[in-house]
């Protein structure tokens, strides 16, 4: 991911440093489990330990471009660290990588990585979250109208549509957990998984000390399903930030302008009109999104691996897992603080859900002509009539608003009382059950 959607506490997980120092951890954990065990002296084992240590506590520039060139002749990225890695420990690195292979190295690390941006991610959201409930409660009460098809329908509370989105994001963090759960797995079980070189007594060891499950049937290599889960995952989220925030692009709209993106001092909205407020935050969370998503597929294609092992999927995760993890984590934390600014006019709402004449309480209406004694075809007949007329000569000479309308005709006028039909304009009723919502969801 390039460095403008890159935040650098994910971006240090997916660093060389980082991952070389979780290569060493899964090899000086290794050969502790086997010294325990009596397979290899238990000094060797503290000699590795030790010097290991004070080598990755130096890990420079110098030691990667070292790596590298080892690399370069070997072609092979796990021998050439475990060459560098003999040349700090001395005669003592004979016991180190024994009876494993490279799958057991770079799929624990991976799982390891993987799981420390889970964690990252989770702290993500949990700002998100945190944002989210804070203005649905400040807006509980806030009318505005609520739209299908992009068409006024009928009043709702700007809280309650805050708080879909925070009952979303709450169900993402619960899938995180769960893929989180899912790809915390350790390998290490020798060539094509038989444990044939090395006693599962060290998987094990290993394991517990990195926090790991022990994956069942390894093959070799970690199943691929677990990684196609994790980041079908990360897909689902992008999916909700994006949905986030195209209604906040919507709501930002010049015509309807409910909401808009906080616009900083000195801002510049465009180079050619400088009265342009755009909403770029939500434009910019949507197009990393459909980048995050994109992963999915790769994901999905790398499980169906040749027999015990191929490499097809190596070239795809050293791509998608920084940087799907990467843009999430820059795209959550970017929601988070749209969300804490976002600036809202609840009197536009009120404009704007009275601009057609009120015909958005004609659901209401029905209602309230169908307790009246008529029968609801007929009611409908009579409401539709009515409203449509209003819609039809919005802005027009002889305009008259729906409550108008209904009040002169005759059908209406003697079956229903004036405050019967306050009541079936009153927008409140429609916050009736926001509490118990607000309870169901936050509670």
């Amino acid at each position: 991911m390039v460095p403008r959607y890159s935040r650098p506490q994910m971006t240090a997980i997916w660093s060389p440093a980082n991952r070389f120092r979780i290569w060493f951890e899964i090899e000086a954990l290794a050969c502790e489990a086997m010294a325990k065990r009596g397979d290899i002296p238990a000094e060797s084992a503290k000699t590795i330990r030790e010097k290991g240590d004070a080598a990755m506590a130096a890990f420079s520039d110098a030691d990667l471009a070292r790596i590298d060139e080892i690399e370069a002749e070997t072609r092979h990225d796990v021998i050439a660290f475990l060459t560098w890695l003999a040349e700090k420990v001395g005669p003592d690195s004979r016991f180190v990588h024994l009876g494993m292979t490279s799958s057991d190295v770079l799929d624990t690390c991976l799982s390891v990585q993987m799981t420390q941006a889970a964690d990252l991610l989770l702290e993500d959201l949990d700002r998100v979250l945190a944002a989210l409930k804070a203005r649905a409660y400040e807006h509980r009460n806030t009318v505005t109208i609520g739209r299908s098809h992009a068409i006024h329908a009928e009043p709702t509370s700007f809280g309650l549509k805050i708080a879909g989105h925070y009952a979303e994001f709450a169900r993402n963090r619960e899938r995180l957990i769960q893929a989180r759960k899912e790809i915390a797995v350790c390998a290490i079980s020798g060539a094509v998984g038989t444990y044939a070189h090395i006693d599962p007594e060290i998987e094990e060891y290993v394991a517990d000390k990195l926090g790991l499950a022990v994956e069942s049937v390894s093959t070799q290599v970690i199943p691929r399903d677990r990684h196609a889960a994790f980041f079908c995952t990360l897909g689902v989220i992008a999916s909700g930030i994006e949905r986030l925030a195209v209604e906040v692009r919507h709501l930002q709209r010049s015509e309807v302008r409910e909401a808009e993106e906080f616009f900083h001092k000195g801002q510049k909205g465009s180079s050619a009109m400088p009265h342009k407020r755009n909403p770029v935050l939500s434009e910019n969370l949507t197009g990393l999104a459909r980048l995050i998503r994109s992963h999915v597929i790769p994901a999905l294609e790398n499980v169906a691996l040749w027999h015990e092992r191929d490499i097809s999927h190596s070239a795809v995760e050293r791509n998608i897992c920084p940087d799907a993890t990467i843009g999430l984590d820059f795209a959550l934390i970017r929601l988070a603080g749209m969300m804490e600014k976002l600036v809202v006019y609840p009197e536009q709402m009120i404009a704007n859900m009275e601009s057609l004449g009120g015909v958005v309480h004609s659901g209401e209406v029905l209602l309230t002509l169908a307790r009246a004694g008529i029968s609801r075809e007929d009611a409908y007949r009579i409401v539709q009539r009515n409203a449509m007329e209003t819609w039809t000569k919005l802005g027009k000479l002889g305009f008259k608003t729906f409550r108008e309308n209904l009040e002169a005709d005759p059908e209406v006028s003697g079956r229903v009382s004036k405050d019967i039909l306050d009541q079936a304009f009153d927008p409140a009723q429609h916050l009736r059950a926001v509490d118990r919502i607000f309870a169901r969801i936050f509670d």
